[in-house]
């Protein structure tokens, strides 16, 4: 077997959490006495850190980005964290993975108390090997230092002996960054175009196909 491990983003790629995420992101600007009525333009929010898309797509400061995130936890950690649906077949997926003896991880730029919090939400936290995800401080949120941070914990293995799954752009530039193999899955929230052109080395368009992918 050539790789030893697989690292699975969480948002586009493990679970469809575009309503939580929304309504959160909504619920900040509403605090801010902003509306956006063009809910397309929120899916933008889903992938990269909270705090660059508020000062990219709403012309925030860093300073008040910061704050909004903190708004928009308010009620995504209440409310928003569970409204999110698992993927058709990723469950047996993982489970298949570690039967061909696989080292299963998570790599979200989603704080990482949250993403065990949906995994034990879906009964299927026991599967990962270790989860890594960002900072609520905000010292570790792109998808390269989450990365770094998992093979820091993982010494044992190097990059090259991994894989990144992963649905958007920041995913492929995470894994680029570090040296790391990714594969794109086309069922989340990123153009499958842009990470094409990004360099990936596979893509998957349904978890059950995954395990024989990677193994090719």
């Amino acid at each position: 077997m050539g790789k030893k491990a697989v690292l699975f983003d969480l948002d586009g790629t493990l679970i469809d959490s575009s309503e939580g995420i929304i309504k959160s992101v909504r619920y900040a600007l509403d605090h801010y006495g902003m509306e956006e009525p063009d809910t397309e333009k929120l899916y933008r929010f889903i992938g990269p850190p909270l705090s660059e898309s508020f000062q990219k797509y709403y012309g925030f400061t860093a300073e008040k980005a910061c704050e909004a995130v903190d708004v928009y936890r308010e009620r995504y950690n209440k409310i928003g964290i569970y409204e999110c649906s698992l993927y058709p077949g990723v469950e047996e997926c993982i489970r298949t993975l570690k039967r061909k003896g696989y080292r299963i991880g998570m790599a979200s730029s989603k704080p990482e108390e949250s993403c065990r919090r949906i995994l034990e939400h879906f009964g299927i936290l026991k599967l990962f090997d270790e989860v890594v995800g960002a900072t609520f401080d905000g010292s570790r949120d792109r998808k390269e230092d989450v990365l770094r941070e998992a093979l820091r914990r993982w010494d044992d293995l190097l990059a090259e002996d991994m894989y990144l799954i992963g649905d958007t752009i920041f995913d492929v530039e995470g894994a680029k960054a570090v040296g790391m193999a990714c594969v794109a899955v086309t069922f989340g929230f990123g153009d499958v175009q842009q990470m094409k052109e990004a360099g990936i080395v596979g893509i998957c368009t349904d978890m059950h196909q995954l395990p024989a992918l990677i193994a090719q």
